[in-house]
């Protein structure tokens, strides 16, 4: 970890806080993140080895702790209170780049990736009520191997996958991932991507009613943006 060389309390933060990676980690960790291969999807340009080695180094500075999981044979990873504090800097971060770095998507940043673990941890999962509901998601202008995903909400949590659940598929949403991105970042209304047809759902009337809940926009992507130069998904 690269050192200013000064005592200022901003540099020392700063030397934690802005290393490569880190305020991505955090923001994954605060956002329900536990384990390796979940802070993974988080950084999908960072590779095992790099992840493992800040993540111990976050551990040395007392910003995470490692915990044996249930099964005790793999750790999870948690913040600590003073990692804790840094969520409202996260925060804080996503508020401006909201407002300040919103443009067209560049082709590099439409990343599926990001985008599953970001709904998978944002999605309302007790949208749905009391029942299990399996929403398939399919994007249009993607590989076949990348096109359908799934998502089962049950007992109030979602759990995204990369096979068929083996369950029934209850709702099916298809759309492009450039809008599916727009949808999930707050640049295209979820009513407007229905009535456009950039976003079609198939399903029994409950499901479809449940839609709107279940991909209600976070508070960070109601935020504005201020940019003179954006431009509309």
């Amino acid at each position: 970890m690269r050192s200013y060389g000064q005592f200022c309390p901003v540099a020392k933060a700063a030397e934690l806080f802005c290393e490569r990676w880190t305020a991505l980690i955090i923001r994954d960790l605060t956002f329900g993140a536990t384990r390796f291969s979940q802070l993974r999807r988080g950084v999908p340009l960072a590779s095992p080895t790099l992840l493992s080695r800040r993540l111990k180094q976050l551990e040395a500075e007392g910003i995470v702790e490692r915990r044996r999981s249930e099964t005790g044979r793999s750790w999870t990873y948690h913040l600590t209170p003073a990692g804790e504090e840094f969520a409202p800097i996260v925060e804080a971060l996503g508020v401006w780049g909201q407002k300040w770095t919103r443009r067209e998507l560049a082709k590099h940043e439409a990343d599926v990736t990001l985008l599953l673990w970001g709904l998978e941890t944002h999605v309302t999962a007790s949208a749905f009520g009391a029942r299990r509901c399996v929403v398939q998601l399919t994007f249009t202008d993607m590989p076949r191997a990348r096109r359908d995903w799934w998502f089962v909400n049950e007992d109030g949590r979602a759990e995204m996958c990369f096979e068929e659940p083996g369950f029934d598929v209850d709702l099916y949403l298809t759309s492009t991932l450039r809008d599916m991105i727009y949808i999930y970042r707050g640049d295209l209304p979820l009513a407007r991507a229905l009535a456009e047809k950039r976003l079609e759902a198939h399903g029994p009337a409950w499901a479809r009613r449940a839609l709107p809940r279940w991909l209600a926009p976070d508070a960070i992507a109601l935020v504005k943006s201020q940019r003179a130069d954006a431009k509309a998904a």
